[in-house]
């Protein structure tokens, strides 16, 4: 998992719990980087996993709901980092029908070794968008945050629904209808 996960996710903790918070939640796990992370670096999903559920045991906020969270707080990192990405594009269902096709194309390029979830377009209105998502990280709810700021940015609104395809979160339907 590329580092600008990990430094985003700490820089968000401490800004909504505190700098004791990420000390605790990262003296509390077992970390192969000591949780020393530089945005560039590439680090064991494992640690992100151990990182939330200690901010999760601490805060009593669901993992998919920190995830919610973290995601609208990177979408904000992607806006400042990445205008012109986002500039293509002038429609929400537009933006993340080309998730595979094109934004992660141009991740792939800046990080080469990025492991990024795929998402296969199943079904594309005008208005509406079924899309499958597949990682072994079952991290579907940061998607789906992700999803609910791409609405936001274009001044729209939609109702997103998730179907677990598989039980543990492995593969999961977005079933998105434009309001």
């Amino acid at each position: 998992m590329k580092g600008i996960v990990f430094t985003e996710f700490l820089e968000l903790v401490e800004d909504k719990f505190g700098l004791e918070m990420v000390d605790h939640i990262i003296s509390n796990s077992d970390l192969d980087s000591e949780g020393v992370y530089t945005s560039v670096g590439t680090y064991k999903f494992s640690e992100m996993l151990q990182l939330l559920q200690h901010l999760s045991a601490k805060t009593e906020i669901s993992i998919d709901n920190l995830l919610l969270v973290y995601a609208e707080h990177f979408f904000s990192v992607l806006e400042d980092s990445y205008p012109g990405l986002l500039a293509t594009y002038t429609d929400p269902i537009e933006m993340l029908s080309s998730i595979e096709n094109h934004i992660h194309v141009e991740v792939r390029k800046i990080y080469p070794d990025a492991e990024l979830p795929t998402f296969e377009v199943i079904e594309k209105t005008e208005n509406s968008l079924v899309m499958d998502y597949k990682s072994n990280r079952a991290m579907h709810h940061f998607g789906l945050g992700l999803m609910n700021k791409t609405f936001e940015h274009f001044n729209s609104t939609a109702d997103i629904v998730l179907e677990k395809i598989k039980e543990d979160g492995t593969e999961v339907r977005f079933i998105i209808k434009k309001n």
